[in-house]
This record gives structure tokens, C-alpha cells and sequence, in this order.
């Protein structure tokens, strides 16, 4: 055992003063880096025979010495940072976890909800029927709009004709329990009539005219490719977010687009107490026995009985949970069939409730689409996936400037043109096969570096958005672009972005190796930003 304590004192006594030698090294090391009054002395001693190359050559090697002062700082600081910011203490550790399990149970909650939603929307199918549908992907819709949209008008008027069979003469709004869906029913039997729609127009002179007048008439200003991207999004899904510091033109941007089209956006003021569906489509009330009314559901019942686009603007959308208030309209909006698109009212219908109430749904028109505006600040709440996924969400960081052009009028549209439209921008300009393969790299590249994947959704809105936007007017690059950095790239925010600052820069480069130098600019801005996010 001696002989063992001999050789361990000899060898780890040597290690250990190695050891020392080296922290002794390194404190000389710093000593003669940070002693400056010994560096002023040595000058001093040399300053008589100093010629000016000798004194050009001082500064330098003196700034060379500052600078590495600096570097040494920054990369302690920052060390520093890093052994700090990832320390969590077990007890929020332990909160955060249960916060965990409590999401996973809301989340089981939701999708039970969900399915028996759908049960019981089966069973009212098999029990009431279904309604003749338009087709707007037949080939003739296809190969020309204006005849697409003549046809499934009169599709429409079928199907209003077989809605109306409960039609009665006008019913005192006083004496049914919808007041204001009566009202409805009696205006639109009495005094509505349908204009005459333009149907001589494409996406781009579209987009164009939109823009002209939104400056002309009611002076707000928008970039060419916000129209085509606000545009091109109505053509991909029904859900749009606008999102953006305030004062940007959020609100503004729908509100001008129902003034265009004639047919005035409807605006819901989202409330911080809002936690489930009645807040958007009202509940029964058995004392007064009438049903309360939300203007969000009289958008949606009064769409029904025109062609005309019609928007709800959902305004500050996060400032409640999203993902609780406007949860069962997700779910409807994924059927794969619109006659499915039905919201649930009462259990019962009476003699003298709306004529368009059927079975104690409203059917939500093809007609409708939802945009949201959002203020990211600590005053909101932070958007699900499950909404941004099903949405396209467009950013407005600037105003931009005020510009001359000629004046702009008003259009009447139809729903079925536009839609036309769309369904013949996907034919002529589908997204290239060179593309997708290039979105299959990247999307393996993100898989590999970041664990995240494109998922059959995006993909689908993928090829759904990049021929609205040409046919808009933009570019095939611009679209994919736009719609990678909006669908792919806002993922990265769920990641420690800090810790990933160089994979960031080398994905950067991999964009531009991919499509070109510089051709992905709003990706490698958003990545920029994601670089400068602590």
C-alpha cells in the first residue's frame, strides 16, 4: 500500500501542479496583457531613440492589444450568458411540467369534443339529407371563369330555390326568437336584389384596381405584392392572419377590401373574456326565451342569400385564446366537403325560425372568409400552430408610402368568378417540378438540422398559393419565398433560436446555394431575425 501512495503523491501531485502552472501561466498571461503602467514605463525607457516608424508601430501593436482586450471580454460575456440562461431552478422546472400534462389533458379534452361534433354532424346528414352543390373544378369552369361562374350561379339559385321551400310571408322579427336573422330573411324577400357582376377581369387587373383604389379613394397605401399576397391567400385557405405592430394597416386592409367589392367587411371585436362558441354565435337564453345574436353568426346566415365575397374581420384575434373560442370553426373548415361546413344553433327548429335554418344549423357559404388580425405584445396571447397551420398569416411591419395613381372604381364580383379565377390560376401556372424538388432538399435539410418537417398541409398550400400569385401578377420565386418563410420558417420560433445562431447562418447559405443568391430575401430576413432573438 505504500509503495501505491508513493507513485499516486509523485504522479497526481505532478498533474496537480501542472495544473497550477497553468492557471500561474495564464494570470502572467493576463498580468502583461493588462499591465499598462509597466507597457509606459518600457515606452519611456525606448521613447528617446524611437524614429517615427517606431512610434507608427507602437500604435499598432497597442491597438492590436486593445482589440484582443476586447475579443477576450465578449467571448467571456457570452460564455457567461450561456452557463447562466440555461439554468432552470426544479421548482420551475416542476411548473412548467405540470403546465405540460395540463395542455396534453385540454388537448385530449378537444379532440373527444371534436369527434362527437363530428358524430353528431353525421347523423344529422343521414337524418336531413344533403343540398345540390356547386362544381367549380368542372373543365369548363376551368378553361373559362366567366361560364363557370354562370354555371354555378345558377347552381346557387337551385339550392337557394330548395332552401326557400319553407319560405312563408314575412315574419314579425318581434315574434321569433331571431330577431335579427328575421330581419334578415325579410329583407332579402322583399327588397334585395342582385347586381350585376364584372366578370371581364383577371387576378392581376384584379389586384391592380384593388390597390388603385384602396389609394385613391380612401388613401390608404399598400405595396403591389401585399394585394397579390392578400389576394393569392383568399384563393388558398379560408382562414388569413395579418399580423404586425400597431398602426400598420391591419384592419384597415380587409375594411378596404369589402369596400372594393361593394359588400362591407364585417368587423367582431374579439374580447379578452372570450373562452368558447357562444362568444361568436350566440346561445338561447330560456328566460327571455330568444336566442342572443352575435354579429359574427348574422355575417355568416346573411352570406347565405348573396354571391358576393364577404369578410369577418376577426379584430385582435390573441387578445383570448384562439385556439378556445374559434376551436369547433377549425375543425369545421378541415371537411373535406363544403355541404359539411354546417354550425350547430339550436336542437330544435320552430314554425316561425329563419328560413335558412335548417335542421338548427347555419351552413357557413363558400362566400366567407376569416381574417385576423394579431398584436404580438404582452397584452395577447401567443397563436396555436393548430390555427397558424390552417391559416395563411401575412406580416405588416411598415406603412408604405403614399404614391399618385389613376382613380379606381368599385367592382360587383361574384364569389363563383373569383373562384374561377383561382381554380384556373392552379391549372395554367402550377408550381414547377424543379421547385418541388427544391422544396423536398430544403424540406429534408430542415428535417436533418432542425428536426422539423414541411407536413402535407403546407405542402398542399404550397401548390395551391404559388399559382394564385402569379396569376396575381408576382413571380414563382416571390411566392415560394413568401409562403416558405410564413409556414416553415415561423416554426423555428418553438426553438432555442440562441443556441442555434451558426446552423441559422449555414441554412442561410444553403438558400442561396438552393435558389440562387439572394433570391429567398424575406426567408433570409425572417432568419436574420431569428439570429438576433435572445
Amino acid at each position: 500500500m505504500d509503495n501505491f501512495f508513493r507513485y499516486f503523491y509523485q504522479d497526481f501531485g505532478n498533474l496537480f501542479n501542472a495544473l497550477v502552472d497553468m492557471f500561474v501561466a495564464m494570470g502572467n498571461f493576463l498580468n502583461h496583457l493588462l499591465n499598462f503602467p509597466m507597457r509606459m514605463e518600457l515606452i519611456k525607457k525606448y521613447e528617446e531613440d524611437f524614429t517615427t516608424t517606431d512610434w507608427i508601430m507602437l500604435l499598432v501593436v497597442n491597438l492590436i492589444l486593445i482589440a484582443l482586450i476586447i475579443l477576450l471580454v465578449i467571448a467571456v460575456v457570452k460564455l457567461m450568458r450561456k452557463i447562466f440562461r440555461v439554468r432552470v431552478s426544479p421548482k420551475k422546472y416542476d411548473a412548467v411540467v405540470k403546465q405540460v400534462r395540463s395542455l396534453q389533458r385540454d388537448l385530449i379534452r378537444a379532440n373527444y369534443e371534436k369527434d362527437r361534433l363530428l358524430a353528431m354532424r353525421v347523423d344529422q346528414l343521414g337524418e336531413f339529407g344533403s343540398e345540390p352543390q356547386l362544381d367549380l373544378g368542372s373543365e369548363q369552369g376551368q378553361e373559362h371563369p366567366a361560364a363557370a361562374a354562370e354555371e354555378s350561379a345558377a347552381g346557387e339559385e337551385l339550392v337557394l330555390s330548395n332552401r326557400n321551400t319553407r319560405f312563408s310571408p314575412c315574419v314579425d322579427p318581434a315574434e321569433s326568437r331571431f330577431f335579427r336573422l328575421t330581419s334578415v330573411d325579410n329583407f332579402y324577400k322583399t327588397e334585395y336584389r342582385p347586381p350585376v357582376y364584372e366578370q371581364n377581369f383577371t387576378l392581376e387587373e384584379f389586384c391592380d384596381r384593388f390597390r388603385r383604389f384602396t389609394a385613391s379613394r380612401l388613401k390608404l397605401y399598400y405595396e403591389e405584392d401585399m394585394m397579390r399576397f392578400f389576394v393569392a391567400s383568399m384563393g388558398t385557405a379560408r382562414i388569413i392572419i395579418l399580423q404586425g405592430i400597431s398602426g400598420t394597416g391591419k384592419t384597415s386592409l380587409p375594411y378596404a377590401f369589402g369596400k372594393f367589392v361593394q359588400n362591407d367587411s364585417s368587423v367582431v371585436s374579439v374580447q379578452p373574456s372570450w373562452r368558447e362558441r357562444t362568444e361568436l354565435y350566440g346561445y338561447y337564453n330560456e328566460f327571455t326565451k330568444k336566442y342572443s345574436e352575435t354579429d359574427f353568426l348574422r355575417a355568416l346566415y346573411e352570406s347565405n342569400y348573396y354571391r358576393d365575397p364577404h369578410v369577418v374581420i376577426l379584430d385582435e384575434m390573441n387578445i383570448a385564446r384562439v385556439e378556445y373560442y374559434f376551436a369547433e370553426m377549425l375543425s369545421i373548415l378541415e371537411l373535406p366537403l363544403q355541404e359539411e361546413w354546417n354550425i350547430d344553433i339550436v336542437t330544435a327548429v320552430w314554425d316561425n325560425d329563419p328560413c335558412l335554418i335548417e335542421g338548427g344549423s347555419v351552413q357557413i357559404p363558400n362566400n366567407v372568409w376569416f381574417v385576423g388580425t394579431i398584436n404580438n405584445d404582452d397584452s395577447t396571447f401567443a397563436v396555436a400552430d393548430k390555427v397558424y397551420d390552417r391559416a395563411i398569416p401575412i406580416d405588416l411591419d411598415s406603412r408604405a408610402d403614399a404614391f399618385e395613381c389613376e382613380p379606381a372604381d368599385p367592382i360587383f364580383v361574384s364569389t363563383d368568378y373569383l373562384n374561377a379565377l383561382f381554380a384556373k390560376a392552379k391549372e395554367d401556372f402550377p408550381i414547377s417540378e424543379e421547385i418541388i424538388e427544391k422544396l423536398e432538399v430544403v424540406n429534408a435539410y430542415v428535417i436533418k438540422v432542425f428536426r422539423l418537417a414541411f407536413g402535407n398541409r403546407v405542402m398542399k398550400q404550397i401548390r395551391e398559393f404559388v399559382p394564385c400569385f402569379i396569376a396575381c401578377g408576382g413571380t414563382e420565386i416571390q411566392a415560394v419565398d413568401f409562403i416558405v418563410a410564413k409556414k416553415v420558417l415561423r416554426k423555428f420560433e418553438s426553438l432555442s433560436v440562441g443556441f442555434m445562431k451558426d446552423e441559422l447562418t449555414r441554412f442561410s447559405n444553403f438558400l442561396d446555394k438552393t435558389f440562387g443568391k439572394n433570391q429567398m430575401k424575406i426567408c433570409k430576413e425572417y432568419i436574420e431575425i431569428l439570429k438576433k432573438t435572445n
